[in-house]
């Protein structure tokens, strides 16, 4: 088995949504929890921006906009980033009783992005089914595609922008969507089968590379896995930390695979690598992060 190397020493407590763009000079990703952006520079230097507008607020994805900045999504809806600096924070789309924040997505090849939600409250099956997946469409418009989720993970596209892979973490599998402009995600089927028999290895966050393997990392499994096109698996890299959140291509020419951790509900000696970020060059490179036209 191939194994990561850590890059980082324990730098977040929950580690999410790595996306690498050169407008950002490296790579990006998210301390969830604590409502911060970091960036991490070539020259393995970081730097750190929060983005919550009151306490307790989390920043759960970070994707780059077409025009320069980024779009972000918080604990209740979206914040506009421009090239500056500047913050704009959209109409919020629930309000903080309903005990639902914003998860993982991504950018479609149309320039639409897209976070899935999730209930804080997962205990006893109390989250199951409450979650779903928005689309901000550039106009600033937001739509439902997807409902009845329970913790929407990795969304990514294949090469060519006709499907979509997405992982609702519970179903213990990964699923792909049929994707066109028009008619948006349609089709959703089973992709792979990830869990083992005991439930252990929660597919988390994905990525999808030039040669359509989608990479995915394992929540509690320790490890990236590499799906090849038809479903199966050929490839797993070891990562030195349990819980392991998400994966992204990056580099100069997206030969490196970099990996988010998570520290969330471990005591502090239990896994000391765990936030920290991990990557490794598989052989195989990725593609640029789709951007947000908006």
């Amino acid at each position: 088995m191939a194994a990561a190397e850590r890059i980082t020493d324990r730098i977040v407590g929950h580690g999410e949504g790595p996306c690498w763009s050169p407008t950002w000079g490296g790579l990006r990703f998210v301390d969830l929890y604590e409502g911060d952006v970091l960036t991490l520079a070539p020259d393995g230097t970081t730097s750190r921006r929060h983005y919550g507008s009151r306490p307790g607020d989390v920043v759960a994805i970070s994707r780059p906009r077409a025009g320069g900045g980024a779009v972000l999504a918080v604990e209740r809806g979206f914040v506009l980033e421009a090239a500056d600096g500047e913050l704009t924070r959209l109409p919020e789309l629930w309000g903080p009783r309903v005990g639902i924040r914003m998860n993982e997505g991504g950018c479609d090849p149309d320039g639409r992005f897209y976070a899935g939600s999730m209930a804080y409250d997962q205990a006893d099956g109390k989250g199951e089914g409450r979650g779903a997946v928005f689309r901000l469409d550039p106009d600033g418009q937001v739509e439902v595609v997807v409902e009845h989720v329970t913790i929407s993970n990795g969304l990514g596209w294949s090469p060519d922008g006709t499907l979509a892979y997405y992982n609702d973490t519970p179903t213990g599998r990964t699923d792909v969507f049929d994707y066109s402009r028009d008619g948006g995600l349609t089709g959703r089927r089973p992709f792979a089968q990830v869990n083992t028999d005991g439930g252990t290895d929660r597919p988390d966050g994905l990525c999808v590379d030039a040669e359509g393997g989608v990479w995915m990392g394992l929540f509690g499994g320790s490890a990236v896995r590499r799906y090849a096109p038809d479903g199966t698996l050929d490839a797993v890299v070891e990562v030195g930390a349990r819980q392991v959140t998400a994966c992204t291509f990056g580099g100069q020419d997206y030969s490196e695979l970099f990996i988010t951790t998570s520290r969330e509900g471990l005591a502090d000696d239990d896994d000391p690598a765990a936030g920290s970020v991990f990557r490794y060059v598989p052989g195989v490179k990725g593609m640029p992060a789709l951007a947000y036209a908006g």
